[in-house]
Formats: C-alpha cells, structure tokens, sequence
C-alpha cells in the first residue's frame, strides 16, 4: 500500500512541477505515473552503482545531497529514454528529485510503524477519530 501510495503522490509531484515550471513538460497524468515508476526502477537498480562510489568520496558525510543528485541524473536520464517527457536543464531536475524527497519523506513519517499496527493502536486512533466525529 506504501509503495502504490509512493508513487501515486511522485506521479502528483511530478505533474503538478511540470504545470508550475515552463522548462519541464509532461503530457499528461499517466506520462507522470510512467515516470514514478521509471524513477523507482531505475533508483533501485542503478541509482546504488552511482551512489556509492560518490558517498565514498564524500567519506558518507552528504547522503542526502548525493540521494538527490543522482535522482536528478536519473530523471535526465528518463527525459532522454520518453518523448513525452522533457526535461531543459539540471536545475529543474535537480527541483523535481528535492520535491520528489521531501514527498517521500512526508509519507514515510506519517506512515504507521509496523510495532503500531501489531499493538493495535492504529485501530484504536481510528475509533477515536471516528467518535469525535459523531
């Protein structure tokens, strides 16, 4: 449910900076999906092999800057593979992976812990939600 969650709201990220910034165009919605998962595929399979030998420079001390950049590279990179994506200049991709995080982030902090759903009291903040409402 996370990972549908994930996507869908990168898909959103991505669309909603194509509507706002002139130097990025997405066709449509479903262009903006292609491209969510685009980007986790590719993060998870290839963003590692740039990733680690730029966190080894760096001595792991810029993880987060290094995440971001080579989302951005990856974003290029996705511009380069669709025609219904373009991307005109790194800055703009370099915008669209720090939105990207900051969503990400946002989700995995209001998300649930494992121990939280296991003890219950998820189900319990949810009646209690539910009375207040009443």
């Amino acid at each position: 449910m996370n990972l549908i969650l994930h996507l869908l709201l990168d898909a959103a990220v991505i669309f909603g900076l194509a509507y706002v910034m002139p130097q990025v165009d997405v066709k449509n919605f479903g262009t903006a999906l292609l491209i969510a998962v685009l980007l986790g595929l590719l993060n998870f399979f290839v963003g590692w092999l740039i990733r680690f030998p730029l966190n080894l420079v760096t001595f792991f001390l810029l993880t987060g800057v290094i995440r971001i950049v080579v989302t951005a590279i990856i974003l290029k990179l996705i511009d380069k593979l669709l025609s219904s994506f373009t991307i005109r200049g790194f800055w703009p991709a370099l915008v669209i992976a720090l939105a990207v995080a900051v969503a990400g982030m946002l989700i995995d902090r209001s998300a649930p812990t494992p121990e939280m759903v296991e003890s219950g009291y998820v189900a319990l903040e949810r009646i209690v939600a539910q009375l207040q409402l009443v």
